[in-house]
């Protein structure tokens, strides 16, 4: 089986610039008709993260100029789309935020791509009745109980990046999504695989990482190979000549 690549990125709220030079005139807009301090920071939060993924993946500098040419606009799905100067970028993206982090993958164009982000918490029997089928609820039944934090949180990410690889988000019955396999890894910042078994017989292959309280999954089609981490160039608030391909200070 031929392994595609796919790069990734990891964000906080402190990363995120106090001023809103790097967003479009667009973008600035809709920042502005949103109510509420923590919806406007979750979106922040979000589009600076894929903002600064997609700098590094396209290998463009990191400067507010180039940053605010990169937009992610909604496509008849919800999912989100690249456009970079207006034009559409050959790239598919998945995005994911909780409790003032944010994550983005990339992956080729056409590839069905979704990433989540989980905190480890406990969760009651309601949420594994409500969430997920019998034999889910029978694994997590048979996990030592110290563990069982860490898999339910694996399998509900595993799930949520499913629904954003079809599209779907929670507009399906997540017991539809069911996690068929996780290899486990009780070591931080290791890549374990698994796969995810969705309607119609569509299987997904993809990774997942746990570190400190924070569980990460990424699935896609075609498979991925071990999610590669994005190197980011300092983010530089100069001028960028366009000419000489550098930013003036």
């Amino acid at each position: 089986m031929d392994l595609i690549a796919v790069h990734w990125l990891e964000q906080t709220e402190a990363d995120v610039p106090a001023k809103n030079a790097w967003l479009g005139a667009g973008e600035v807009v809709r920042l502005n008709s949103m109510r509420f301090a923590k919806r406007r920071a979750d979106w922040r939060l979000g589009r600076w993260t894929a903002k600064r993924a997609l700098a590094a993946y396209l290998e463009v500098p990191a400067d507010p100029q180039l940053l605010a040419t990169i937009e992610l606009r909604p496509a008849a799905t919800g999912a989100p789309q690249v456009f970079v100067a207006h034009e559409p970028a050959e790239v598919s993206i998945s995005l994911s935020h909780r409790e003032g982090r944010a994550i983005c993958a990339i992956g080729p164009c056409g590839t069905k791509l979704g990433c989540d982000l989980e905190i480890i918490e406990p969760r009651g029997a309601e949420f594994f009745a409500d969430y997920f089928v019998a034999e889910e609820q029978a694994r997590i039944a048979q996990a030592p109980e110290i563990e069982r934090p860490r898999l339910v949180a694996l399998m509900w990410s595993a799930k949520e990046s499913a629904l954003k690889a079809l599209h779907e988000g929670l507009r399906l019955d997540t017991r539809s999504i069911i996690v068929a396999a996780a290899e486990e890894s009780f070591d931080d910042n290791d890549w374990s695989s698994l796969h995810v078994l969705c309607p119609g017989e569509q299987f997904f292959h993809g990774w997942w990482q746990h570190a400190g309280v924070i569980v990460r999954t990424l699935v896609s089609d075609p498979a991925p190979a071990p999610p590669i981490i994005l190197k980011i160039q300092a983010y530089a608030t100069g001028d960028y000549d366009a000419h000489r391909g550098e930013v003036i200070a």
